[in-house]
């Protein structure tokens, strides 16, 4: 019978960070599944800057003496250049961006480098960390949001009088502007921008000082590490600190939201650029050709952006599996819960960049725009509410008169405005020859003037509303 294979180690003492209670080092499989490198060093900037604040600390707490603290400030902002030029050599053997820094830092001042990780833990490290990387990716994608109003504002205002159909069920419905529709993703995008700024606030506590789940016995000022890191306020309990992720769950359920506006939008530019429609033409720049078909422009830049907000999703459903079951306070399933958050971040961002170039490069055609008003009875609402407002008809019986003569025009294959009005008087007697006026789409888009509605001067005015708060 044939023996099972000895596990093998990586080799080697155990690890000089830990292995006081190890002798040997863990095996292969062990050493792959636990290093976590190629995702921490994205956190190098924010694992330097709460050392620093951690040290300074120690130091004006005596904790550590001001000789060491100095050491390990000049240390660390080595360590930050090395990093940022390319020279510093990273060490899977490591495992993460802590051990790496710690190590370096090490080689650099000697003893005093094992001073810096008194009073706190790689838990409430690592918290830290990836708080104040989600804290700076939802500011980055507030700005990318921003660049992205302005777009829309600026096609918004260029057409707040050029006529589009309106839909719904993606059904002809009433006619409305174009500037009129771009603003109303101008408003979705607000509100996802408040979203990121909401769980920018709740995040915004520092978990620095928990230590690894207990707090700990040396006299330490958190308010201190606290306000030099940016936050509001220390985070009251050590054991929600280092244990909980919601922030990073709050950051991709805003990420998510932001990705179903993206591919709302997406969808509608991919029909607005068809030959079906031909409301808009798309740059050069954002579409493609296609490998047999010389005619061809394809959308595939909002294509892409549809496809990609069910990735975003995605990450958003991994992080919440991961969490539903743990146990406080920390376990190592937390250290997956950064590429969920790190790659929305990356996916939005490109999302957003995109999107923005697209906008601005689109140009809107007003005449086929228009045109498509003439189809699909869009004045009909018109009709019934002149019936109200100047022969006092109730709205029902208004609705079912204009009903009964859109049946007249389908069986005529004519628009309602082209109904003779003996035609429309043999169903209402009641109907003037002011009704051609109300049936034209410019004449309801005008009308349409109450708050929130399509009236060209309402969306000159929302666009000029909007440039103003987006400067």
């Amino acid at each position: 019978m044939t023996k099972p294979k000895k596990q093998t180690s990586s080799g080697g003492a155990a690890n000089k960070m830990w292995g006081g209670h190890y002798a040997v080092g863990p095996a292969e499989a062990m050493a792959r599944i636990n290093e976590c490198l190629d995702v921490d060093k994205r956190l190098y900037a924010e694992d330097i800057a709460a050392s620093m604040a951690h040290a300074a600390m120690l130091g004006a707490c005596g904790i550590i003496g001001a000789k060491d603290a100095a050491a390990i400030k000049r240390g660390l902002q080595t360590i930050l250049k090395e990093i940022e030029s390319g020279a510093f050599r990273f060490s899977a053997a490591l495992e993460d961006i802590h051990m790496n820094v710690e190590a370096r830092l090490a080689e650099l001042i000697g003893d005093a480098a094992g001073r810096l990780h008194t009073a706190r833990s790689r838990n409430d490290q690592v918290a830290v960390d990836l708080r104040l990387w989600v804290r700076g990716a939802a500011d980055r994608l507030d700005g990318a949001l921003k660049d992205l109003q302005r777009a829309l504002v600026d096609q918004a205002a260029d057409n707040a009088a050029t006529l589009m159909p309106g839909f719904t069920h993606l059904q002809p419905a009433q006619p409305i502007t174009f500037g009129h529709h771009l603003l109303a993703y101008v408003e979705m995008f607000g509100r996802d921008r408040g979203r990121f700024a909401d769980a920018r606030r709740r995040m915004n506590e520092c978990p620095l000082g928990a230590a690894a789940l207990a707090g700990t016995s040396f006299p330490i000022d958190r308010a201190m590490t606290a306000k030099a890191l940016g936050f509001d306020r220390p985070m009251a309990n050590s054991l929600d600190a280092v244990s909980d992720r919601d922030f990073a769950l709050e950051f991709l359920g805003a990420a998510s939201v932001v990705g179903i506006h993206l591919s709302r939008l997406a969808e509608e530019i991919v029909l607005w650029a068809s030959d079906a429609f031909r409301f808009v033409k798309l740059s050069e720049a954002f579409t493609t050709g296609s490998s047999i078909m010389p005619q061809k422009r394809n959308p595939d830049a909002a294509e892409l952006i549809r496809a990609k907000a069910g990735a975003l999703m995605g990450l958003q459903t991994q992080l919440q599996v991961l969490m539903k079951g743990l146990p406080l306070a920390y376990n190592k399933d937390l250290q997956d819960s950064k590429p969920p958050a790190m790659k929305a971040a990356d996916e939005l961002k490109l999302m957003l960049t995109a999107m923005t170039g697209m906008v601005r490069d689109m140009r809107a055609n007003p005449a086929v725009m228009r045109a498509a008003t003439a189809r699909g009875f869009l004045t009909a609402t018109d009709l019934a509410d002149w019936l109200v407002q100047t022969q006092g008809v109730p709205f029902r019986q208004a609705h079912h008169i204009t009903g009964r003569l859109v049946v007249m025009a389908e069986k005529k294959a004519c628009r309602l405005d082209e109904l003779t009005l003996d035609d429309m008087r043999q169903v209402e007697p009641r109907l003037t020859p002011d009704i051609y006026q109300v049936l034209k789409a410019e004449s309801a888009v005008n009308r349409r003037t109450s708050l929130g509605g399509t009236a060209p001067k309402n969306v000159a005015a929302a666009a000029k509303r909007w440039k103003k708060a987006l400067t």
